[in-house]
């Protein structure tokens, strides 16, 4: 089996070699992003391997499949950059829908005591030799209120973290299930309530700019808002806004919404077009990184393999247990069953 493999970094080489060829499957890597001009780089191949910033809209998907390609796998949990109701009965997707809660919500809350305990002032102070403590009062975490919003794995492991800090955990989901220590309350509860708002939700007509003005201004004066999902879950004008205003006390964003053309690549000594994200990062109490929440060993190994066997199940059984259909859940006469083909 060879297989188109876009958007690979270093560590996205490293991590699947090894697993790729132990299956027999040949990965051909490009370190451009799948688009409609890059698309005809896929020829010869049974599959292709995208990311989150890869373009899997109709045109690309009509272009993979007059290649004779079969299947999209992506690397990741989201899907939200692929049309999947245009795939269906055209071309298999499949998806890694866990690979390590623990690296995603660990990384939240590493991002959420940098910014409330200015480790990252510090950091860049004491290199400098200078001690001062001036301007590095933070709060404690034992005893605030966080709001968790999407309780899936991730959601979970980070509401056990909170817990661990001794914190009030209160939660909101669509389809809620029991948790330990934690409430399930409203949304706007969620924003009224919420000394920290953490986003674990996926992005969906329903949740996109979730956190928008309307949304802040509901908000406590001072709340600190984590996003390490997907970048439109806020609306970063929005945003920006509530931080000028001193609404926002901190903002923790590993992802945003104009990503796609930034993020994951080397822009120093570049000028940034996006006027929003520049002012964002200028700001003294945001951090941004880019992307990176997923970015550990455990993890990496994890998304290469669970995709070697998601190709593998595909070409062995015409269908897999992670794969994506737009019907699903949503069609009341679709007869699939477990272990049955789509299409």
């Amino acid at each position: 089996m060879k297989i188109a493999f876009f958007d690979a970094k270093p560590y996205d080489i490293e991590a699947f070699e090894e697993p790729a060829k132990n299956a027999g499957i040949k990965l051909k890597f490009y370190e451009t992003k799948l688009n409609s001009d890059t698309v005809r780089l896929a020829s010869g191949c049974e599959g292709v391997c995208v990311f989150v910033n890869d373009e899997v809209n109709a045109e690309v998907i009509d272009g993979l499949c007059e290649l004779g390609v079969k299947t999209i796998a992506l690397r990741c949990a989201g899907y939200n950059n692929v049309d999947i109701k245009h795939a269906y009965n055209k071309i298999h997707v499949v998806r890694v829908p866990a690979y390590s809660p623990y690296a995603v919500a660990e990384h939240a809350m590493a991002m959420l005591l940098t910014s409330i305990r200015r480790i990252h002032k510090a950091y860049i102070r004491t290199r400098d030799y200078n001690f001062s403590l001036n301007g590095l009062t933070g709060f404690d975490l034992h005893g605030k209120t966080v709001g968790v919003v999407g309780t899936g794995k991730i959601g979970k492991v980070f509401i056990n973290i909170c817990k661990g800090f001794g914190m009030n955990v209160i939660c909101y989901d669509k389809f809620p299930s029991e948790i330990e220590g934690a409430k399930y309350v409203s949304l706007d509860e969620i924003l009224s309530e919420s000394d920290i708002i953490s986003l674990h939700c996926p992005l969906t007509k329903e949740t996109m700019h979730m956190i928008d003005g309307n949304a802040i201004e509901k908000m406590k004066k001072g709340v600190a808002i984590i996003n390490t999902s997907r970048g439109a879950l806020i609306d970063a004008e929005a945003l920006l806004e509530g931080i000028k205003s001193r609404k926002v006390g901190a903002a923790c964003l590993d992802v945003y919404e104009e990503e796609s053309d930034i993020f994951f690549e080397d822009r120093s000594g570049h000028i940034i077009d996006d006027d929003v994200l520049a002012r964002l990062i200028s700001m003294p109490n945001v951090i941004v990184t880019s992307h990176q929440a997923f970015l550990t060993r455990e993890a990496l190994s994890n998304i290469a393999q669970t995709t070697v066997d998601n190709l593998i199940e595909l070409e062995k059984n015409g269908s897999a247990q992670n794969e994506l259909c737009y019907r699903c859940g949503k069609v009341d006469d679709c007869k699939k069953k477990s272990g049955e083909k789509c299409f």
